[in-house]
């Protein structure tokens, strides 16, 4: 197919990119992508394209672990409505600000490091969700951030750096359910195992998550930052001109009228959900691992044998269901909810993440359309007369940030980048752990920094700054940690 097409097998996932950082539209840019290469396929007919376009799409619920993956995240949306509704993100918030109102009056410093590491770790434990994050970190932390004299430019690099490379890092969430999904696509066989496997390459997600700590501690800014921190310790808390984006729906958690704020009822579900992810990926691979090891094999290697066959799809449904009957039990003892109500909440939950089922949805056809184009075995062939297979992993890397920064989405790169590097890495005997991790590390820089992000929107509304001026202040930290990747996937991959 390859061989026949020629260059042709290259131009759906570009013209999907093209698209994408021009018109910033992702969903149409992938609609769009998918439709040429199915005219390609059916030898230049728009109509047998078109048909085959919507083929393309219904047979994405084909596949028993697509269908899984996109009914997750839906669901997700419902246990978040329900964490808001409930007063678990109001009463988590409480509880941490009773123990952050000791280092307020403390004269000697040390309140200022404490307070940012508090900010960090918050949102590193907050991984079900990098918008939870960004907006916990962001309503719990501003108060003490401008009565310490600590800008919010700073609060919000930190709430930005803690919500997304934790979400990849610690995968027990749609981000995690999203890239097994499309790692399976890809004929991995433990696509949770690989997933785990390729984290200790993603040099960008651990250089960012680390870095914060590191400058929190040194004391070490530069750049814009460190005017902005002058700027604050003299009490200015915004630049001169500067407009704080603040979206009060965005950035005040509101409990359910008449509700008492308690943190147990964001704590019971995260979890319930985090708990059976891993027993239910035992629990669907142990008889897979009972037959790889045998029946002598010790427990401790039977479990992860087991976790690395599991299915992954199955494991994050199962395990978001779990845990929104036990929410519903759970307020229905306290009063909160009746039944009727949370069944409301759960339908507003998944209306509000339609748009991430429906870019799961072509994330995954055009997957598949690359598969049948042979995209990445045609890149590699084309690649394997001037690219050395060790400088795949970088120019993954930079082509994945440069798409992601353009786009300002990481899902929607890894959906475009996945299907091509993967085969790349493969048929040019690259290290496919690393070709992997650089999409992911790549993906994660963008929407990490990108201005267009919405994680980056939300860590400005969040910790009320201006927007440029947030994007500013990080992109120094952002480009160091970019910069480390990038020389690490450079020298490892020629070393290995």
């Amino acid at each position: 197919m390859a061989e026949q097409l020629g260059i042709l097998t290259l131009l759906p996932p570009v013209i999907a990119i093209l698209l994408a950082i021009l018109t910033r539209q992702v969903f149409i840019s992938l609609l769009a992508g998918i439709f040429l290469g199915y005219v390609i396929l059916a030898d230049g007919n728009p109509w047998i394209g078109f048909l085959d376009t919507m083929q393309g799409l219904v047979d994405v619920f084909a596949d028993a672990g697509n269908t899984r993956t996109i009914m997750f995240c839906a669901l997700v949306g419902a246990l978040i409505v329900f964490m808001q509704r409930s007063g678990g993100v109001a009463g988590f918030i409480t509880a941490i600000e009773r123990r952050l109102r000791s280092y307020e009056e403390r004269q000697d410093g040390s309140s200022r490091k404490v307070v940012q590491l508090l900010a960090w770790i918050t949102g590193v434990l907050v991984f079900v969700e990098s918008s939870i994050s960004v907006l916990t970190v962001g309503t719990l932390y501003r108060p003490i951030f401008d009565k310490l004299g600590l800008s919010r430019e700073k609060l919000a690099y930190i709430a930005d750096s803690s919500s997304a490379p934790s979400s990849i890092l610690i995968p027990f969430n749609g981000w995690g359910a999203f890239i097994m999904t499309l790692l399976a696509a890809q004929g991995f066989e433990n696509p949770f195992s690989t997933m785990l496997q390729a984290m200790g390459y993603n040099f960008y997600a651990l250089a960012a998550i680390l870095l914060v700590p590191t400058v929190i501690l040194t004391g070490v800014e530069w750049g814009p930052m460190k005017r902005a921190e002058q700027r604050a310790r003299r009490g200015q808390t915004l630049n001169e001109g500067a407009t704080p984006v603040v979206d009060e729906e965005l950035t005040s958690i509101e409990a359910k009228e008449g509700v008492t704020p308690r943190a147990v009822n964001m704590v019971i579900p995260i979890a319930v959900m985090v708990v059976f992810m891993p027993f239910m990926l035992a629990y669907t691979g142990w008889e897979e691992a009972r037959t790889a090891l045998g029946a002598g094999a010790s427990a401790g290697a039977m479990i992860f044998q087991a976790i690395g066959s599991g299915s992954g799809s199955t494991a994050v449904l199962v395990a978001v269901t779990l845990s929104i009957l036990v929410s519903m039990t759970f307020y229905k003892a306290q009063g909160i909810f009746g039944i009727r109500e949370s069944v409301d909440l759960v339908l507003k939950g998944i209306a509000g993440l339609i748009p991430l089922a429906l870019l799961m949805l072509l994330a995954f056809a055009i997957g598949g359309l690359c598969r049948q184009l042979e995209t990445g075995i045609y890149v590699s062939e084309v690649a394997r007369g001037w690219l050395s297979p060790g400088l795949v992993p970088f120019l993954v890397f930079v082509v994945t940030c440069f798409i992601a920064f353009s786009t300002g989405t990481s899902w929607g790169t890894f959906a475009i980048m996945i299907p091509i590097a993967v085969p790349m890495a493969r048929d040019m005997d690259a290290n496919v752990l690393m070709a992997v991790a650089a999409v992911l590390g790549g993906g994660v820089f963008g929407d990490h920094c990108s201005p267009i992000s919405d994680t980056t929107i939300l860590s400005s509304m969040a910790s009320s700054t201006d927007h440029i001026d947030h994007v500013k202040t990080q992109l120094p930290y952002a480009g160091l940690a970019g910069g480390i990747a990038a020389g690490l996937y450079l020298v490892l991959g020629l070393v290995w």
